[in-house]
C-alpha cells in the first residue's frame, strides 16, 4: 500500500504543471530610452529623450504578476540641442539641479491573457508624485539570442499635464499635455 501511495504521488507530482517563480530582471540601459513630446505652439511636436534610465523589473508570467521601478536621470535630457537642454533642466521645468531624478514605481499590473496590457504606479518628476497608468503596447520575454539570457522588452505610454508637476511655464502656448513613451529591455539578473 506505501508503495502504491508513494507511486501515485510521484505520479500526481510529475503531472502538476512546474510553477515559475517571480523573475528580477535588470534594466538595460542602452536599450531603455523614455521620450516625451508635447506641442510648441501648435507649429509642431517635439520630440525629446532621456539617454540615462536604470532600474528593475520583477516578472512571473505564470501568476501574472509584477513590479515596474524606474529612474530616470533628469540631467540625461536631450532635445537635440544643448542650449534647450539646458532651458529643460532649468527651474522653469524640470529644476534638475534640485530633483536630478525622476521615477516611476509600480502598484498594480494589469494583464489581458498572458501579456501586461496596463501598469498603473506613482510617476515624481520634480518631486512631485502623481498616478497614471502606462499603456502596454507591445511586451516581449523571450530569451536572447546573443546574451543567453531571459529578456523582457515592451512599449508603453501615458499623458501627463506638466503643470500638476510645477513645470508648467509658458502652458497653455507650449503644450500642457505631454506625451511620454517608454521603450525598455530589461535583462535577468
Amino acid at each position: 500500500m506505501k508503495k502504491q501511495l508513494a507511486s501515485l504521488v510521484l505520479a500526481l507530482a510529475a503531472a502538476s504543471p512546474v510553477l515559475a517563480a517571480p523573475e528580477t530582471y535588470t534594466v538595460d540601459g542602452t536599450h531603455t530610452f523614455p521620450r516625451f513630446s508635447y506641442s510648441h505652439f501648435g507649429y509642431s511636436t517635439q520630440l525629446s529623450r532621456f539617454n540615462s534610465t536604470s532600474g528593475k523589473v520583477v516578472y512571473d508570467a505564470a501568476a501574472k504578476t509584477g513590479t515596474v521601478d524606474i529612474v530616470i536621470d533628469a540631467k540625461s535630457v536631450d532635445t537635440g540641442y544643448a542650449t534647450f537642454n539646458e532651458h529643460i533642466q532649468g527651474e522653469d521645468f524640470l529644476d534638475t539641479a534640485k530633483f536630478p531624478t525622476a521615477t516611476f514605481k509600480s502598484t498594480k499590473v494589469v494583464f489581458d491573457g498572458d501579456k501586461p496590457a496596463k501598469i498603473e504606479g506613482q510617476l515624481t518628476i520634480k518631486g512631485v508624485t502623481k498616478p497614471v497608468t502606462l499603456t502596454v503596447t507591445d511586451f516581449k520575454a523571450a530569451p536572447h539570442p546573443m546574451l543567453k539570457k531571459n529578456v523582457i522588452g515592451a512599449n508603453a505610454w501615458t499623458v501627463i499635464k506638466r503643470s500638476e508637476f510645477n513645470a508648467g511655464k509658458y502652458a497653455p502656448y507650449v503644450g500642457d499635455d505631454v506625451r511620454i513613451d517608454i521603450a525598455i529591455e530589461a535583462i535577468a539578473q
